[in-house]
């Protein structure tokens, strides 16, 4: 806080008048108000030619299985029942030194004790001019495979719900709480839309136990740079948002220009005050989203047809389709990263230790029409070469039975989709062995996806830079040049 020649007290009467009058508060709008404190500057040059303006980035909570979903593997059907050692595959399993290192020992356990590969619980077909395989739980998204490209070959370091933390920071949770991708487009791109939010969030995040909060969170960059969390609710849609239903628009703009009058007669005697400028600027702002934001979920001027490309319209899809809805609506005006979480809270919703058919068959209907439905909205509007659009999870799901009819937490290798902002389409990057169990070619840590979706942007990790931060190579990963146009 300035301190004032003078003291009568204008810094307390002006938050007190903030703080009352308007109602600001809480945290949905805290990062808002920060950003514009701070006096950072929200149009920033790209470092390199920019194909993709906004992101939109789905993330899976608790662990989608690659082999049920995007890396389907037939042999696990044809070897079903037998360990990993009576497998043709055992030596190139077991004497892989990715293995020996990373999975325990289980010599001397009893064969009836060991884990037994697992069939598919589910078909899949090829798709697409390419034909690539695609488990037949998302015949949507499998329409749309022109439009995509297939990660096959990810791997992470954590093998419990924390690695959704690692998968948004690229750090381990034990490292400590880093920025995630959503907050270094945002720190690198700045701001569109200054009537929005430019990081948005929706969806239950991950549980407190897997980083919470930390997976939209913009640490060290400043809390301006956090996810802003939005509901599709047209009354309230950002918490603490409004000053309460018994105050209507126009008595808050009385409330904003009394404000704005008694800090300008302020500013006039105090005029270095630039603390008083940006809180004047942000309470503008922060009016101006009070009247926005509400527009973008309130989906009465969209069609009937819209409404049901995103399943809108049927019960199993709604909730879900109308946040990929919302998402379209958000980029549309400018909002730069637009991040979905499904199945949060807890270690998350995906997590199939068991009745994994059950779990994947309502997961994955629950969300196939809503993102297929997105791509092909963005496609048939011209969004789609200008919107990055990420599905993704923190890890894999095991080859080998859990609990008889279930899968575990597998982080040797899974997949990840990217469509739009440039990529290209039809097309498979990377794979697993032949029984999914590690990525064996043109592995990617999961920072190569960030370090894709910053090129896209037009952004380099390593001109981020954040004087006083120090960053691992790994932290930046490498944009996968093969799956870009």
């Amino acid at each position: 806080m300035t301190n004032y020649p003078t003291p009568k007290n204008p810094p307390d009467r002006r938050q007190f008048l903030a703080d009352c009058g308007l109602g600001f508060t809480g945290l949905a709008l805290g990062s808002v108000l920060a950003r514009d404190s701070n006096a950072i500057d929200n149009l920033r040059l790209p470092h390199v030619a920019a194909k993709a303006k906004s992101v939109i980035w789905f993330f899976m909570n608790g662990g989608t299985s690659h082999l049920e979903s995007f890396d389907p593997k037939p042999a696990l059907n044809k070897y079903a029942g037998l360990t990993i050692d009576e497998s043709p595959h055992k030596d190139e399993i077991l004497n892989s030194p990715f293995y020996r290192k990373n999975v325990r020992d289980f010599s001397g356990v009893p064969r009836d004790l060991m884990p037994k590969l697992y069939p598919l619980q589910v078909g899949f077909r090829k798709w697409g001019g390419n034909g690539i395989e695609v488990s037949n739980w998302f015949p949507h998204i499998a329409g749309c495979i022109d439009d995509i490209a297939i990660v096959r070959s990810m791997w992470t370091t954590d093998n419990d719900h924390a690695a959704q933390l690692q998968f948004h920071t690229g750090r381990h949770i034990f490292d400590g709480f880093y920025p995630s991708i959503g907050s270094w487009v945002h720190y690198g791109l700045g701001s569109l839309n200054d009537n929005l939010p430019q990081f948005v969030v929706m969806g239950p995040p991950p549980g407190d136990c897997c980083g919470g909060v930390g997976a939209h969170d913009g640490s060290y960059l400043g809390p301006e740079h956090s996810g802003v969390r939005m509901a599709i609710d047209p009354k309230n849609p950002l918490a603490f948002g409004t000053p309460g239903n018994h105050v209507s628009k126009r008595e808050r703009r009385q409330q904003l220009d009394l404000l704005r009058d008694l800090n300008e007669l302020t500013a006039i005697k105090y005029p270095d005050d630039s603390e008083l400028r940006a809180r004047i600027k942000s309470h503008e702002l922060a009016f101006r989203m009070q009247m926005s934001v509400p527009k973008v979920v309130d989906f009465a001027q969209e069609t009937e047809a819209t409404l049901s490309l995103y399943g809108v319209d049927q019960q199993e899809t709604q909730a879900f389709g109308q946040q990929a809805l919302a998402a379209r609506r958000l980029v549309e005006q400018g909002v730069r990263f637009v991040q979905i979480y499904d199945g949060g809270g807890g270690g998350g919703g995906w997590d199939a230790h068991s009745k994994l058919k059950d779990n994947h068959t309502r997961n994955c209907k629950r969300v196939d029409k809503p993102i297929a439905g997105l791509i092909n909205d963005l496609k048939q509007r011209g969004l789609l070469d200008e919107t990055l659009v990420v599905w993704a999870t923190e890890f894999g799901r095991t080859p080998g039975a859990e609990r008889s009819d279930g899968r575990d937490h597998h982080p040797y290798g899974f997949s990840v989709f990217m469509a739009g902002g440039g990529l290209k389409g039809g097309i498979v990057h990377g794979a697993t062995d032949e029984l999914g169990f590690h990525a064996v070619q043109d592995r990617h840590y999961v920072t190569d996806i960030h370090a894709t979706i910053l090129h896209q942007c037009g952004l380099d990790s390593r001109r981020l830079e954040v004087p006083g931060q120090k960053r691992l190579d790994i932290d930046h990963g490498v944009p996968i040049m093969d799956i870009i146009s």
